[in-house]
């Protein structure tokens, strides 16, 4: 059996598909349901029936998470009592290859009654459910992937875009931008990267601080003891005034010159990178710590004073990217 002639003529097929609906894609249909939406001051209700149904969902997440009220309804559920989730200001977006689906057309009526405008997705608009429709979108296909050319493939394809077609029209009607979609995934790699700031992972507590004028085997000591890979060092006017870092001491050792008992501050890093604004992202502060080639980002407050310091260990358990 040739899987890769059969993985290519399934991916053709709906490819093609796609390509047929974007050519004689309704843009009037669209213009009025996004209008529709926009307009409305309550939800937007996806319900459908089976495969239908499974790809409502999946539009009714995309939708929620891009700026539209939205969640999904099955048809049966809501005949036996939970057609009293769906309000006065609401608008139901029904799916129905077919048109036909029993369990979707006795909900109907009742969506009339409640004047609940409807907005449907149905292979002909002499259905059913596309007679009811006061919005109606076509995703007939040609030809299924399916080699019987009955199991629903090309057509929940279809449907799945279209409903992308809604949700990213609808995102440029609310000119939905980066910041908008974190704030619906906090949890998320962007909404991380959108909303953590540095004061949220800034280290101030038992950091590894030592004087000047400490000798350097009582540095490492204190720099075993801080976890930090690195030691801090103050001035008389507690200013940061170097770092010492694994590096320096690795790089101090090669020195025929080398002694413990030296001042910290002789194999230091002076003047070590550091900031002074503790609200900037998390994610600019990973930026600089690898444009500087560094482990730790030192973080000041307006009169030079430490404020605490940022580990690019801290950045990666954070899942900032």
């Amino acid at each position: 059996m040739n899987y890769e002639k059969i993985a290519k003529e399934v991916l053709l097929t709906e490819a093609k598909e796609l390509e047929l609906a974007a050519s004689a894609i309704d843009a009037d249909a669209i213009k009025k349901a996004v209008e529709l939406i926009i307009a409305s001051k309550g939800k937007l209700i996806i319900t459908g029936v089976g495969k239908s149904g499974l790809v409502g969902a999946k539009i009714a997440a995309t939708l929620a998470s891009t700026g539209t009220s939205s969640f999904f309804l099955h048809p049966t559920e809501a005949m036996h009592g939970d057609l009293g989730m769906i309000g006065k200001e609401d608008i139901v977006l029904a799916l129905s290859y077919s048109g036909e689906s029993e369990e979707l057309i006795q909900l109907l009526p009742h969506l009339k009654r409640f004047d609940i405008p409807l907005i449907a997705m149905a292979k002909t608009e002499k259905s059913t459910l596309g007679k009811y429709a006061d919005i109606f979108f076509n995703i007939n296909v040609t030809k299924e992937a399916c080699p019987l050319d009955t199991a629903p493939t090309s057509s929940t394809t279809l449907t799945m875009a279209m409903g992308d077609v809604l949700a990213v029209c609808l995102m440029n009607k609310r000119n939905f931008q980066k910041e908008d979609f974190a704030s619906f995934h906090p949890g998320g790699s962007l909404g991380k990267k959108l909303f953590i700031k540095v004061s949220d992972l800034l280290r101030k507590n038992d950091l590894p601080i030592v004087s000047r004028e400490t000798k350097l085997k009582d540095a490492i000591v204190k720099m075993s003891e801080g976890r930090l890979g690195s030691v801090i060092i103050l001035d008389e006017d507690q200013k940061v005034f170097a770092l010492l870092s694994d590096g320096d001491l690795r790089r101090a050792l090669m020195k025929d010159s080398f002694s413990l008992d030296c001042k910290v501050e002789e194999i230091a890093s002076r003047k070590p990178k550091t900031i002074q604004n503790k609200n900037l992202l998390a994610s600019d502060a990973l930026e600089i710590i690898e444009n500087y080639k560094i482990q730790v980002l030192i973080v000041e407050d307006e009169n030079q004073k430490l404020l605490g310091v940022l580990h690019i260990h801290d950045l990666i358990e954070a899942g900032i990217k």
